[in-house]
């Protein structure tokens, strides 16, 4: 089983498909074609899953860093004899065409090798076992690198020095001096037989500073971003693009899967799909940290998948494969042991069939969030959004199983009847654009009716606060949404009171937020959410709260690795990243958070002196 800590990773993207480097030197996370596809290196779940490693021999240290604005790391080993640089990628178009990230090839992926000094002897092991190691290859060598043969993948490995071949790997091990540069590169494709793809060492190293060229042309025309935390939301962009999946516009919620909420635990699951939920959110963070074409061509991709189901009669479903595939059927891998053990290893997410009520909102909101966009969708999409408002009308008052997933029996959440009010608001402003002024009246009363439900039964006088769900005490970190999402002013007497319930007693000892702390059916006890950290802060900057605002969000923006990641979680009992990484959820959370403090100091500077005290 894989012990390496998640924050070890480092995050490589052709923007279709992703892999996880360590500090150590081994790319043990690679999926070809996709991000979904099964892996090629599976070495995080599991040691015979395989992986492609590259170090010094012997005692080393390490440094490591993306080169200027790209998704190109560098690694840098200094051993008592010399240094070593290595210079990973996943390879782009062409870099010369600007803004164009998309992958021309199924996909490749490129690692230089380079000394600037002393005498270093590096070890490379490639150890490729493609769906999720349950395949064991056939190698063999070819001029110029190594054909490995595994059913329905053939990936074909060019290397610049002969490797030794055996059943499972190959190796070697060179003697570097200053000025040695050796390049390799593994490709994929679907199929078996035909010519290798084998490249030169000048196709290697082009081919590398394209991809540099890509993601730094991409960058200078997108973001654009001037504010507190500049470099983290500006790094919070590229990792949002990097999630992105060129083809459709679809972006994952991690690239990774069963990457545990708790070591050792079963809250195991897949996430390399695009959920609904993530749309507005998403839209507002990559307006503010990217590009709205990029959000533009995002809520394309979910509206279009979206409305093909809801005009057949159905309900809306909560989550895609980012191709827009609606079935995805959750499978356990029984051979991997998982990181460490943390088992069901999961592919495939069985939540995609649930009930959410929630969804009507997001993907309402997401519309008022880019209406210059409405008039580019066919006019069955405008009518179907149209009819998604009225779905939420209609089904406000049915429970669901909420916007955490909980596999337990429908309950009434609160998050979800807000999520239905949105929907029926941001419906109501969009009326004329979906050429549905006809439908204004039953909306406002629908919007009326969940509102009062709202303030009377989502309010408990026990808690002080609004909670997780009708008739419940529990709090829950999402009912900051009411005042992110306008349902209440955010200094508005209960919400304050709300948002002080979630500081002071939904957070740990560090400060950091709990989702909520109710028994939710499920064994252990799971970390802190880096997401409901940056909710916390954005409510408070909305309250006018500003400096109690930047202290929670440095809190959570602390936990960012060396190379500015997040996971999902932080764990209870240490500072350990936990769950799929790198997590869109916290990147998101951490650029909309960032810009709500900008606003709300650019609006009232000063407004907040004195007011740390005050609701303590």
């Amino acid at each position: 089983m894989s012990s390496e800590p998640i924050a070890s990773y480092a995050l490589l993207s052709d923007c279709s498909s992703a892999a996880l480097v360590s500090a150590s030197g081994s790319v043990d996370w690679l999926c070809f074609p996709r991000f979904d596809s099964p892996s090629v290196f599976g070495r995080l779940l599991g040691q015979e899953a395989g992986f492609w490693s590259i170090r010094p021999v012997g005692a080393h240290t390490t440094t490591r860093r993306y080169l200027g604005p790209t998704m190109v790391l560098e690694t840098t080993h200094t051993t008592p004899e010399g240094s070593v640089t290595v210079t990973d990628a996943l390879v782009l178009g062409d870099g010369r065409r600007g803004h164009d990230l998309g992958a021309d090839s199924p996909g490749t992926l490129l690692r230089q090798v380079s000394c600037s000094q002393g005498a270093v002897d590096v070890d490379i092991v490639l150890s490729a076992r493609p769906d999720y190691g349950l395949s064991r290859p056939l190698l063999h060598a070819v001029d110029g690198g190594i054909v490995i043969g595994a059913g329905a993948m053939t990936l074909s490995f060019s290397t610049p020095v002969p490797l030794k071949t055996g059943p499972d790997a190959a190796l070697a091990r060179v003697a570097l001096r200053p000025g040695d540069v050796l390049g390799f590169a593994l490709h994929s494709r679907a199929g078996a037989g035909g010519d290798p793809v084998l490249w030169s060492q000048a196709e290697i190293s082009r081919r590398l500073e394209d991809t540099v060229e890509g993601w730094s042309s991409w960058s200078g025309m997108h973001q654009n971003y001037r504010g507190p935390w500049q470099d983290l939301v500006a790094g919070s962009g590229r990792l949002l693009q990097a999630l992105t999946y060129y083809p459709t516009g679809a972006i994952v919620a991690a690239p990774t899967t069963s990457l545990p909420e708790v070591a050792g635990g079963t809250r195991n699951w897949d996430y390399r799909y695009t959920w609904i939920r993530d749309a507005s959110m998403t839209l507002q963070a990559l307006w503010v940290a990217a590009c709205p074409d990029e959000a533009g061509k995002f809520f394309q991709f979910l509206a279009t998948a979206a409305a093909r189901q809801l005009a057949g009669g159905e309900e809306l479903q909560i989550m895609f494969g980012v191709g827009g595939e609606r079935e995805l059927p959750e499978r356990d891998l029984a051979h991997l042991p998982g990181w460490r053990a943390s088992t069901p290893v999961r592919v495939g997410n069985g939540a995609w069939n649930q009930r959410q009520l929630d969804v009507y909102g997001e993907l309402l909101d997401a519309a008022a969030t880019l209406p210059e966009y409405l008039a580019e969708l066919a006019p069955e999409t405008r009518l179907f959004l149209a009819d998604a408002a009225d779905a939420a009308a209609a089904r406000w008052r049915s429970a669901d199983h909420g916007i955490w997933e909980v596999r337990g029996e429908p309950r009434h959440y609160l998050h979800s009847k807000l999520m239905c009010w949105v929907a029926v608001d941001r419906a109501i402003s969009l009326a004329d654009v979906l050429r549905a002024p006809g439908r204004v009246q039953r909306w406002s009363e629908a919007r009326g009716q969940i509102a009062a439900s709202i303030r009377t039964e989502g309010w408990s006088p026990a808690a002080n606060a609004y909670t997780q769900a009708y008739g419940s005490d529990d709090l829950d970190a999402s009912a900051l949404m009411l005042a992110i999402v306008g349902f209440l002013p955010a200094d508005d007497p209960r919400m304050r009171a709300t948002i002080d319930a979630v500081e002071q007693r939904l957070t740990d000892s560090r400060g950091l937020v709990y989702r909520y702390r109710a028994d939710d059916g499920f064994a252990g006890e799971e970390g802190t959410f880096l997401l409901c950290t940056f909710w916390l802060a954005q409510a408070l900057a909305l309250a006018g709260l500003t400096q109690r605002a930047r202290d929670v969000f440095e809190r959570a923006a602390g936990f960012a690795t060396d190379l500015g990641l997040m996971a999902e979680e932080v764990a209870p009992d240490s500072s350990e990243l936990l769950g799929n990484f790198p997590q869109a959820f916290s990147h998101i959370g951490l650029v909309n958070a960032a810009w709500a403090i900008s606003e709300a100091e650019r609006q009232r500077p000063g407004a907040d002196a004195g007011q740390r005290t005050e609701a303590r």
